[in-house]
């Protein structure tokens, strides 16, 4: 009685706390900011100094534990790092979140897997008491764990694009060739492209048009592509846009040479597949078919001699 007691008060402080967070940040947004009051009547002065954007918190877990989630972020980075490679993959998975964003992110997969290991813990420790010191342990792995899947998701994500960007390679070379050698200029046949398409590719190349239309050069906004590209096909098609621009070679010849190059390659993939998933079917003909073929062959001889043999 005494245990139920105590657990009893302990989740009754638990959800107080928790009501009273709530509550507090309730009564927090109800309360309008002094940017929101002042600025509708100061927008016609001229700024002084740089603008700092509104940091508008629309999740209620961002938006109470905001703090908490930077700071366990900004230790997340300390520990893991590698915030060039992260930013490298979130522009190839075209995620519009900044490393911070997605450490954050990766705090609440975190916290997602540590709270599933904690319940799972919880209920061994009350089935047998004892085990506390390995439970503790599973459970910050079980963080550790998250943190990492978040990791090798966002890997996964550019991976499947660069994928997609595969396959519409060919199409989208072979219609710019086509716009090109009708007579547009390489800024009207990407335009013409962008309009008529869509997918991974076609949003690449539109933000590409939306820098040469702001003033952008046209050899530095396919160099700016070529840089934020992981696919070397990519890379050179954008390369070779670059300085067929800039020296005047013909545009045409070149897309067309790269579309088919993809088509060579691709081509060339699938037969590297297939000879790979032919040596994995020998493994059910092997394991399974030739078995029962040899069972049924020689079952019926062991059956006769069985019935000759006295």
């Amino acid at each position: 009685m005494t245990d139920l007691v105590v657990w009893g008060a302990v989740l009754g402080g638990v959800a107080a706390a928790g009501l009273l967070l709530v509550v507090s940040r309730l009564m927090r947004l109800r309360r309008a900011d002094l940017s929101v009051r002042v600025l509708p009547y100061i927008r016609d002065l001229p700024q002084s100094g740089p603008v700092r954007p509104v940091n508008d918190q629309t999740g209620v877990v961002r938006g109470v534990f905001g703090p908490a989630l930077r700071s366990a972020a900004d230790a997340v980075e300390k520990v893991l790092g590698g915030s060039t490679s992260v930013r490298r993959r979130l522009e190839r998975a075209d995620i519009d979140k900044t490393v911070h964003e997605f450490r954050i992110d990766q705090v609440m997969w975190g916290l997602a897997a540590f709270g599933a290991a904690a319940a799972v813990s919880f209920l061994q420790a009350w089935r047998s008491p004892g085990n506390t010191v390995s439970l503790v342990v599973l459970t910050l792995v079980a963080f550790a764990c998250g943190v990492i899947l978040c990791d090798n998701h966002l890997s996964s994500l550019a991976r499947k694009r660069e994928q997609l960007i595969l396959l519409e390679f060919p199409v989208v070379a072979e219609l710019l060739a086509l716009a090109v050698a009708a007579g547009e200029s390489p800024v009207s046949a990407l335009d013409r492209v962008v309009r008529r398409t869509n997918g991974a590719l076609t949003s690449d190349l539109s933000k590409v048009l939306a820098e040469i239309r702001t003033g952008t050069p046209v050899g530095r906004a396919f160099d700016g592509l070529a840089a934020r590209t992981g696919l070397p096909l990519v890379s050179r098609f954008a390369e070779g846009i670059a300085v067929a621009v800039e020296r005047g070679t013909p545009l045409a010849d070149v897309l067309h040479a790269q579309a088919s190059d993809v088509r060579e390659a691709g081509r060339r993939e699938l037969i590297e597949t297939g000879a790979r998933k032919e040596v994995m079917m020998m493994v059910p003909v092997v394991f399974l078919v030739l078995p029962v073929t040899v069972v049924f062959a020689f079952w019926p001889g062991l059956i006769g001699l069985r019935l000759v043999a006295p």
